[in-house]
């Protein structure tokens, strides 16, 4: 009789594990559901960042042409650039 006892109590152990696991990953699906998108922008940076070291001729094609352009042109590449950046985050911010 203490065998069965004891399997009873272990199955509802069990069980009541097994439930505590869906409840668990469902409360993790529904708290990682915001982070999707920022961590895919991420792990986009980070293939950019990848591909670079990967093949360093286009940063140093990039720099080289920047170094060619005259420097009131890169000044207003980089004003533009600075400008756009900033209407991304608030329109980011906004959104």
């Amino acid at each position: 009789m203490q065998i069965n006892k004891k399997l009873a109590h272990l199955a509802k152990r069990r069980q009541q594990l097994i439930e505590q696991a869906a409840a668990q990953r469902i409360a993790l699906a529904r708290n990682i559901e915001p982070l999707r998108k920022p961590l895919a922008t991420t792990e986009q940076g980070i293939r950019v960042i990848r591909y670079i070291k990967q093949h360093p001729a286009f940063a140093i094609g990039a720099t080289a042409l920047f170094g060619l352009l005259r420097r009131t042109r890169a000044v207003q590449w980089l004003k533009n650039g600075w400008a756009m950046l900033q209407i991304t985050r608030s329109l980011r911010n906004f959104l």
